[in-house]
């Protein structure tokens, strides 16, 4: 787990070798233990590196392949790098380390391209052809590992994160309006490739870009879910999914214990980190370090769920951490979390994920979560009501998908963005309903969850907890997003997915392995109720960030819709519940957290 990134020269001239090396320097957190830089002909890559595999200098970055002509530097984790190993040595290869990374290199020479069909893990790679100069950037099938590009007529710029991009200068920051649109409106996600700076773009989940010699690309989709039901699981009993669904968990968790380093696990006590710590210790994982946290409470708003925490860990005899954040650290917390985003993400989630990962990286370098499970197996409340019958066709489903999700009408949007970032149109709307329509989804469920898996989470949930783990040196390993299991999970039928108020067909499994009582409980979620209800010196940063001199110069919003929501700060909320006066202030905060100031139109 480390940060790459590079300058492809597309002019002829040679790289920018200082800006590669400032882009790397922002990304130290990611990679605390090692750096490298290196340049040849057009290219010029940097890295920052996290040891996890091979922890000898033999599986430094940028690696040189001198006997193939390759080098590469990436972000991520090949969990099947010794398969893979032993299989290309059958073909002759020899192998001068033992880290996944060199299995990149081999692999890329032995099957080109489509090398990624073979990779199971997350990564975010570029891979460089001596010879002819060509580059290939390519990034998993999930996204879990990000990859930002700025391009211009001379030079192709990425890197693992967005401000790293940034302290290489020369970007257009002004905000894109159809970016600022799906951030107000499509609950503040912005699907790739776009993100909320014009200048700035993400290389797609499951996609390849080659960077030939002549300076074109050619952008390649490799993977994509199927939604449809399969033929040869037209006679599965519910045990039967049941019990393909746990085999499949099994086999991922147990993929993700690849390391050289001790493997944690992230414990909530809710059924998705629940079910990873039974099935870790089902594999033989006996005094797994295990970390929970927990907030003081403020308005009767309850700040921990220690309660069922604390029963999975003494059930699976854990080495268990409960980690108490106090009122005071919270305020300085949300400065750095918020610098830790490559992208504004509204969720109160990033600022826990943050002051966890500060603590759980004192213990260890890596750790599982259960993040994904409610995309992957319909969790959340919006998915029953996409399978009643009005939302069968695609306009019934958008609508109903539209309904729950989206934080604001087209009114409502126009009531609060200033005219100067309007965007024509109804661009999420459009986005949704393009994609449902899309072979693959045949009822509204299947849609839904498509959307959700790769695009919604991707976005959201998984970007959160790359940014906020990686800002302290921690590996964030997903489980429930190995790609064969979210491709059977793919085709089992909603009504299985969205019993038992969401996630049936993963809870009735979990029953085989863990407690009833955390199964049978209340949905949980990471609560912070300092930012659940903006009051104090919380609303004093709100007030601060969005009159200061750069928000009222770039003019984002309305200012009467601005002085509006103040003077009711916690009135407004969206259908999910979202603040809506948090959701504008984050924006702003993360634009001046990241020195992007002035006109911005």
């Amino acid at each position: 787990m480390c940060g790459a990134t590079g300058e492809i020269r597309l002019d002829g001239r040679t790289p920018d070798v200082r800006a590669v090396a400032a882009m790397a320097a922002v990304m130290v957190p990611r990679g605390p233990d090692a750096a490298g830089v290196w340049s040849q002909g057009r290219v010029a890559l940097g890295h920052r590196r996290l040891k996890i595999i091979d922890l000898s200098e033999a599986g430094a970055q940028p690696m040189v392949d001198s006997e193939l002509g390759l080098t590469v530097a990436w972000n991520g984790c090949i969990y099947n790098y010794e398969e893979l190993r032993d299989e290309l040595h059958g073909h002759g290869y020899r192998f001068f380390s033992h880290s996944d990374t060199e299995v990149l290199l081999k692999g890329y020479h032995h099957w080109g391209d489509r090398f990624v069909d073979h990779l199971k893990g997350m990564f975010a790679f570029a891979i460089v052809e001596r010879d002819s100069g060509r580059v290939l950037l390519g990034r998993d099938r999930l996204g879990i590992k990000p990859l930002y590009l700025t391009e211009t007529s001379d030079r192709i710029r990425f890197a693992s994160s967005l401000p790293a991009l940034l302290a290489g200068g020369d970007i257009d920051t002004r905000i894109d309006p159809v970016a600022l649109h799906h951030y107000m409106t499509f609950h503040s996600v912005v699907p790739s490739p776009r993100t909320i700076l014009r200048g700035v773009t993400k290389l797609p989940p499951a996609t390849v870009m080659a960077i030939e010699p002549d300076g074109t690309t050619t952008t390649t989709t490799y993977w994509e879910p199927d939604f449809s039901r399969r033929d040869d699981r037209a006679d599965w009993s519910d045990k039967d999914w049941e019990d393909a669904v746990l085999d499949s968990l099994r086999t991922a968790v147990e993929r993700r214990l690849v390391a050289d380093v001790p493997v944690g696990c992230l414990l909530s006590g809710g059924v998705d980190s629940s079910l990873i710590v039974g099935l870790l210790a089902e594999a033989g994982q006996h005094g797994l370090k295990t970390f929970s946290i927990g907030f003081e409470s403020v308005n009767g708003v309850k700040g921990d769920e220690f309660k069922y925490s604390d029963i999975v860990a003494e059930r699976f005899g854990t080495d268990h951490h409960q980690i108490r954040i106090d009122t005071a650290r919270m305020l300085p917390a949300l400065d750095g979390a918020i610098g830790a985003m490559s992208e504004p993400m509204v969720s109160h989630d990033c600022v826990a994920f943050f002051l966890l990962s500060q603590e759980v990286a004192k213990h260890v370098k890596v750790v599982q979560s259960g993040q994904g499970a409610d995309e992957v197996f319909a969790g959340y409340h919006w998915y029953p009501p996409m399978g009643e019958p009005a939302a069968a066709s695609l306009e019934g489903s958008v609508a109903g998908y539209r309904a729950a999700f989206f934080d604001r009408d087209p009114a409502g949007y126009a009531d609060i963005v200033s005219p100067a970032y309007a965007s024509a149109g109804d661009p999420s709307e459009l986005f949704v309903t393009e994609h449902f329509a899309r072979a693959g989804a045949q009822t509204g469920v299947d849609r839904a969850l498509r959307l959700d898996t790769t695009v919604m989470l991707v976005d959201d949930p998984v970007k959160r907890v790359d940014n906020m783990t990686m800002a302290w040196g921690l590996e964030g390993r997903v489980p429930f997003l190995d790609h064969e299991l979210v491709e059977l999970a793919a085709t089992c039928p909603p009504h299985l997915k969205t019993a038992y108020e969401g996630k049936g067909v993963l809870k009735q499994a979990a029953r085989q392995v863990i407690p009833s009582e955390v199964i049978d409980r209340p949905k949980g979620y990471f609560p912070v109720p300092a930012l659940t209800h903006l009051e104090g010196p919380y609303l004093d940063l709100v007030r601060d960030a969005l009159y200061a001199p750069a928000a009222k110069e770039r003019g984002l919003f309305r200012p009467e819709a601005v002085d509006r929501l103040l003077a009711d700060p916690n009135g407004k909320l969206t259908p999910l519940r979202g603040n809506e006066l948090w959701q504008i202030a984050l924006l702003e905060l993360w634009l001046q957290k990241h020195g992007i100031n002035g006109p911005a139109a």
